[in-house]
């Protein structure tokens, strides 16, 4: 395996990143600070985060600075980063410049870190015992979790996923314990799909479509996993239960009935860990499921409308004793993570990594912060009156358009743990044309037309023109395969944080106004895409894949 070098811009000094700290080495991180905002908030990622030549985006369409102009309808992918969390950004850079004038580099990023730490714990209520450990993306954390299992269950488990086909690509290499890509953030040359040393075994997949049928959630969900669970135990292997709140199409499986037979019928033989990367719970169920000992993977890239890519694992406290106490590390671990990635609290199992700071991680989750804080800070019922009203009209709008066919909520939210996410904020959708789906290559196209300004391709009247001239960001789409082989995919609307926080106003009329001018813009994006299926206009779009990566 070859490392790279984890340097910010082209022409940096060649420093390993697996050299260790020194004067030197922390003089050249701090002038790797002093790289353009825009490289260091695109820089620390898997090749996903890599900014397009020409465009200047990434995969998923999005800037590395803000794009005022550009509707944001995508949070189930990515988002663009907002005026204020950039701004939040280069004020924490200039902070940490200044404090490495009196302190190492590896110093004082790590109680920066810590204070993230502390400041994402206060905004999710969360105990101070919830230890955090950050990554570069969901994808990177799901390794982490597998490695804190090995830790807890004393051995290597198959990891059952739950939903295998609503996550993120990169869980069928990181559910079994290899590479999902070709490149670590840490800019370390690996095989995709080869082994994670030390984390490499199986997995079993739990897909939650029921392919006989239309899209929708397949009933026997519980009893997949239970028969999963079962059969796995009685071969006498251990098990990680990844479960899935919620997917990319806004499900959540399994039920708590089938949680708690789980936890009678095999206590202390499964580690669960939740699947909460879209953030589309409600606090208080979040709280629950770290009480039940349940790991949880999040990001501040999703619901809270932070730059992509943005990943955390939250570690109830009784699992801690257990991981900071961890015997042999495997060493593949090494490869996806830096000493300041885990809590201070785990002081023996930080000595073991390199000190290597990624500032592009850091510099995003900064930015997630002032997403996720500004989210809080809003009344929390405005908060939930906002999100039913937008799902209330979203529902209404796609159930009248001709050109687009609803995907079914796949189960009732409504418990009291589910706060104001007892809405849908995911509003899957696919294309008709004539009644017909139309194929999977147009689905793509028309993604890629709603980002673009298609006036000049639209030769209707000047309000069309209008509509068609805006840009927009959808979620990507998903390709879904069925059991008869027709294959489709489903364009998301989605509700993000930052819509609540903008149109938030403790002026109850002007608050309202806001809510509707959001209401406003999603017709718009609908009209856009009776536009483009209306006229050939997508054909002009050059093809390039859309699909969720």
């Amino acid at each position: 395996m070859r490392r790279e070098p984890f340097g910010m811009s082209a022409g940096a000094s060649r420093l390993s990143a697996a050299e260790p700290a020194s004067d030197g080495g922390s003089r050249y991180r701090l002038r790797d600070l002093f790289t353009p905002l825009d490289t260091l908030l695109a820089s620390g990622g898997d090749p996903r985060l890599a900014l397009d030549p020409n465009d200047r985006v990434n995969a998923y369409g999005c800037a590395a600075s803000p794009e005022p102009e550009l509707w944001n309808f995508a949070s189930s992918t990515a988002s663009t980063i907002s005026q204020t969390a950039y701004d939040r950004a280069a004020l924490a850079r200039e902070e940490l410049m200044h404090k490495c004038l009196f302190e190492e580099v590896e110093i004082a990023f790590d109680a920066r870190c810590e204070g993230m730490r502390e400041e994402l714990r206060g905004h999710l209520q969360l105990s101070s015992r919830v230890e955090i450990v950050f990554s570069p993306s969901g994808t990177d954390s799901q390794l982490h979790a597998l490695f804190v299992a090995r830790a807890v269950l004393g051995a290597l488990p198959v990891t059952i996923v739950v939903g295998a086909d609503q996550t993120g690509s990169g869980t069928l290499h990181t559910a079994r314990g290899h590479h999902f890509s070709t490149m670590t953030a840490g800019g370390i040359a690996v095989r995709k799909d080869g082994a994670v040393t030390g984390l490499a075994g199986d997995s079993i997949a739990v897909p939650l479509i029921d392919t006989a049928a239309c899209i929708a959630m397949r009933r026997d969900a519980d009893a997949a996993v239970l028969r999963a669970v079962e059969t796995s135990l009685a071969q006498g292997r251990r098990v990680l239960l990844q479960i899935m709140d919620s997917s990319k199409l806004g499900w959540r499986a399994p039920s708590e009935a089938c949680l708690d037979e789980i936890a009678r019928r095999w206590p202390r033989k499964v580690q669960v860990v939740v699947d909460a990367c879209q953030a589309r719970l409600g606090r208080r169920r979040l709280r629950a499921y770290l009480d039940r000992g349940y790991m949880v993977l999040i990001t501040g890239s999703k619901f809270f409308g932070g730059p992509a890519f943005s990943g955390a694992l939250l570690v109830p406290k009784g699992l801690s004793r257990s991981i900071d106490r961890i015997g042999g590390i495997a060493p593949g671990i090494f490869d996806y993570a830096g000493r300041c990635d885990w809590p201070m609290a785990w002081t023996a199992l930080r000595s073991r990594f390199e000190r290597r700071p990624n500032f592009g991680q850091w510099l995003r989750w900064e930015a997630a912060l002032a997403e996720i804080g500004g989210y809080y800070a809003v009344p929390g019922a405005f908060r939930a009156k906002m999100l039913a009203e937008l799902a209330a009209g979203i529902d209404s709008m796609i159930a009248l358009s001709p050109s687009l066919r609803p995907v079914p909520t796949a189960i009732d939210k409504s418990g009291a743990d589910d706060e104001e996410f007892a809405q849908a904020t995911i509003f899957p959708f696919t294309l008709l044309r004539g009644g017909k789906p139309v194929s999977i290559a147009e689905t793509g196209a028309v993604h890629r037309a709603l980002a673009r300004d298609m006036a000049e391709e639209i030769s209707g009247s000047a309000v069309d023109r209008h509509v068609a001239a805006q840009r927009c960001l959808v979620g990507q789409p998903v390709r879904l395969e069925r059991q008869d082989d027709a294959l489709q995919a489903v364009l998301r609307l989605c509700v993000g944080a930052r819509l609540v926080t903008e149109a938030w106003s403790p002026d109850k009329v002007q608050a309202q106004r806001n809510v509707q001018r959001v209401l406003d813009r999603i017709a718009d994006v609908l009209v856009k895409i009776e536009l483009l299926l209306d006229r050939s206009a997508v054909a002009a779009v050059p093809a390039k894949s859309a699909f969720e990566v």
